[in-house]
């Protein structure tokens, strides 16, 4: 039977098939032609593989089991590269036999193959649960599938490598998984087409066992090891101790979650990434070692460089025990997991840069900390990221080269690591002949922000490959927290298949058919909305987010320049001042790229479609998060009438914008309330669920909550110079923290205005400061599950402030 999707996609994919068996790899991927070939062949058997793909097939589609076949094919099917190829099934009679053929060069092509049918002819979308999850109602039922109208669909990889991750995503997003949450994750990796995810998990099990033959104690390591919430900082050698210690149940557990993620990517044909000795050392060792080369790094972002957290150790890489160190390491990891992939990430210089800048020094760095790598895996393969490169003025040219040149080609590969906005590739001469990944940023610390680039995404993986002596060997995402905007994440996680530059406003035309199940107008003209304002940002400014409600300035009224009428609104606004220094404060103003009118737009027309939708949850998602993104910028506008107000000395327009305030926060925390996605109570629960006393239950939770709102530490009149770097949009923290935040705010506010004094900035920072903290330390208990309806909660509110919306550009 044929779907009315299949005749739709069946032209594109017939010509996307006819190109993508044409060989395009890049001469950085014959750089790299050992580790892939050494990969080929210590690969899981093809049965182990195919039998993990069908776990997967099973947990998604349990209806549809018998109707597809999976085979593992080598590379000569594919011309010498990884490939899927989907083809009817010759055994098909009758209901109950297999329909469709999938075959691909691991599991993971497979899967992504079998992703490719359901979403190119059966409609379908596949996302994170917590952004609507996945759409599957649009695909027929079994025996009715619809058939390949040619005889094979080939569809080949570009380029080799699909990396997935970043070194801080294991705290912002899977600091709290369990077993469950873990291999849903590796179910949709697999779908994408990752085959490259880092596997960080349970890493400081390893490391204490390792640390143990150095004479280190454990007590000395609870003075080293972050809190579950702080663990990825403290690897990078950022801070130690911060929300420690860790308990035994911790290394216990983790250790056994780490196995098994491993063990599952192995199974499916990827290629996870184990971590890497960086130079990082807990401070025992400048007493057991007196005689090493140890270094104590600056301060990053305590409050008054406070010990009990800050500056920690790095031992030199040209010391001998450097070596000894990397090598137990890995050696470790070896013996615990029963194999390696033969790649490592380490990132010793990720925001600790080098003491001295001579390029003799810095090549002798990279060579040592190689050199570990390799002392414990002859085949080993550096894989770093290459954030330095795009922020720190320290990686001129010469220092650059040094790096990257420190180690034999082929064996270090560079993440470029916010290719979507800052591509170093082109800067750099393509990392001066080093093999590198075009990865997309896109999300810092799990903000919860509409916001994208997608002409960048479908076409900078296409430029950077065909560039003349490319030596791009890989596509990824490196965003630091994910669950957030689903169409940036479907559309780059396509890009590790596409050959040619993707036309945006097609391919988003079948994304809202695929993500809802229908095609309903008013839906396709909001998408084209959103495609040309929220997600065409073309300013080149790093998208943390500072809107008022969820990061509040933390500075004195008087000194808040009050722009003109509309330029905030236009999303116009100079970037000089995107920030000030006020004082002794930063104030970063919100991120805006767009006139709001046209997302209010947006909004109106997603609503006039909730009538045909309102079953959808992938539905439910999308409105409440633009209903949220349209009432985030109008509370930024009315954070800034109300200090203009102040600044006038209108006392009466003051005091009604900020009840307005106030009450507009309370909505937003309704709305949220109203999808899963948006809720503050799993994130707890979550913590407190892998606890195994009380005292572990407080930890964590403290853990959790800390992360979200103070970050690190403060004192009773200085805040945290990183607060609310983690701030989400959940309902329970709008209400119950960033709403009494704000009153807080007016309070001192209004007191100054009525008494005639400077405004009180000491007093609302101790004030404030101590709500904070008080926060981090309850136990109150948040929902789980979503209440009230999103349709008409946004349609309430939409309403509610329509004239405020549309007045921003009048």
């Amino acid at each position: 039977m044929a779907s009315p999707f299949s005749s739709i996609f069946l032209i594109f994919v017939s010509i996307f098939a006819a190109f993508s068996t044409s060989r395009s790899s890049t001469i950085g991927v014959g750089y790299i032609s050992r580790l892939l070939e050494i990969q080929d062949r210590e690969r899981a058997p093809a049965y182990v593989q195919v039998a993990a793909a069908r776990g997967v097939l099973h947990r998604l589609l349990p209806s549809h089991l018998s109707s597809f076949d999976f085979q593992i094919v080598s590379k000569d099917k594919c011309g010498g590269e990884s490939c899927f190829v989907i083809r009817n099934h010759r055994a098909f009679r009758k209901p109950g036999d297999p329909e469709i053929l999938i075959a691909g060069v691991t599991g993971v092509e497979i899967l992504a193959g079998l992703h490719w049918y359901l979403k190119n002819w059966c409609g379908a979308h596949i996302s994170w649960d917590k952004t609507g999850g996945s759409q599957l109602f649009s695909v027929p039922k079994a025996g009715l599938l619809p058939r390949i109208q040619t005889d094979e669909i080939v569809i080949q990889r570009p380029v080799p490598l699909n990396y997935y991750q970043n070194a801080v995503t294991s705290s912002y997003s899977f600091a709290w998984w369990d077993w469950k949450r873990w291999e849903k994750e590796i179910d949709w990796m697999a779908l994408q087409g990752i085959n490259m995810p880092l596997a960080f998990t349970g890493q400081e099990a390893i490391w204490r066992k390792v640390f143990h033959k150095f004479n280190i104690s454990n007590s000395d390591l609870d003075d080293f090891f972050g809190g579950p919430a702080f663990l990825a900082w403290s690897r990078m050698g950022n801070l130690h101790k911060w929300g420690g210690p860790l308990p035994q149940s911790w290394f216990d557990q983790q250790l056994i979650l780490q196995k098994k993620v491993t063990g599952r990517m192995f199974e499916l044909g990827m290629t996870p990434v184990l971590p890497a000795f960086s130079g990082n050392i807990p401070a025992a060792f400048k007493h057991i070692y007196p005689s090493a080369k140890i270094t104590r790094l600056g301060n990053w972002f305590s409050v008054h460089s406070d010990p009990r957290w800050c500056c920690t150790y790095l031992l030199d890489a040209t010391d001998p025990l450097f070596v000894e160190i990397g090598k137990a390491f890995i050696e470790q990891q070896q013996k615990e997991y029963g194999r390696t992939s033969h790649i490592y990430n380490c990132d010793t210089f990720d925001e600790n840069t080098p003491p001295v800048d001579e390029v003799e020094y810095i090549s002798s760095l990279g060579a040592a900390i190689f050199g570990g790598m390799q002392a414990g895996d002859s085949n080993a393969v550096w894989l770093m990221q290459g954030w330095m490169f795009s922020y720190d003025p320290f990686w001129r040219p010469p220092q650059m080269k040094a790096l990257l040149h420190s180690v034999p080609l082929g064996r270090l590969v560079v993440l470029d690591l916010y290719a979507e906005v800052k591509p170093v590739w082109i800067s750099s001469e393509q990392f001066y002949g080093t093999p590198y990944i075009w990865c997309m940023l896109h999300n810092f610390a799990g903000n919860v922000e509409m916001y994208g680039i997608l002409d960048s995404i479908a076409s900078g993986p296409i430029e950077a490959r065909s560039s003349p002596y490319s030596t791009m060997v890989g596509v990824g995402m490196s965003m630091e927290g994910i669950e957030q905007n689903p169409v940036v994440y479907d559309l780059m996680s396509e890009m590790a298949f596409q050959h040619n530059k993707v036309d945006v406003k097609k391919w988003l035309y079948q994304y809202s058919i695929r993500r809802y199940g229908h095609l309903v107008p008013s839906i396709q003209d909001a998408w084209d909305v959103l495609y040309h304002t929220i997600y065409n940002c073309t300013d080149g400014a790093n998208d943390k987010n500072r809107d008022v409600i969820v990061a509040f300035p933390d500075v004195d009224p008087s000194s808040i320049l009050v722009l003109p009428e509309g330029s905030e609104r236009h999303g116009n606004l100079d970037s000089r001042v995107d920030s000030l220094r006020l004082g002794d404060a930063m104030f970063d103003r919100p991120h805006l790229w767009y006139p709001t009118s046209e997302v209010t737009r947006a909004l109106k027309l997603f609503i006039a479609g909730g009538d045909q939708l309102s079953g959808s949850n992938t539905y439910r998602y999308d409105l409440v998060d633009l209903t949220r993104q349209a009432l985030a910028k109008y509370s930024n506008e009315l954070f800034f009438r109300i200090v203009k107000a102040y600044q006038l000395y209108d006392a009466q327009t003051m005091a009604n914008l900020s009840q307005e305030f106030l009450e507009l926060v309370n909505d937003i925390d309704t709305l949220l309330a109203c999808h899963e996605g948006f809720l503050l109570g799993p994130w707890l629960q979550s913590a407190k669920q892998l606890a195994q006393i009380e005292e572990e239950e407080k930890q964590y939770e403290w853990n959790a909550r800390t992360q979200i709102t103070m970050w690190f530490d403060n004192t009773e009149e200085e805040a945290s110079l990183l607060r609310d770097y983690g701030n989400k949009y959940w309902s329970g923290l709008l209400g119950d923290y960033y709403g009494p935040r704000a009153a807080i705010y007016f309070k001192f506010l209004k007191e100054s205005s009525e008494n005639g004094y400077r405004f009180q900035l000491s007093n609302w920072r101790r004030e404030w400061i101590k709500l904070t903290n008080d926060w981090q330390s309850s136990r109150k208990v948040y929902p789980v599950e979503s209440n009230g309806d999103a349709l008409d909660t946004s349609h309430c509110l939409y309403y509610k402030y329509l004239q405020r919306l549309e007045s921003f550009d009048q």
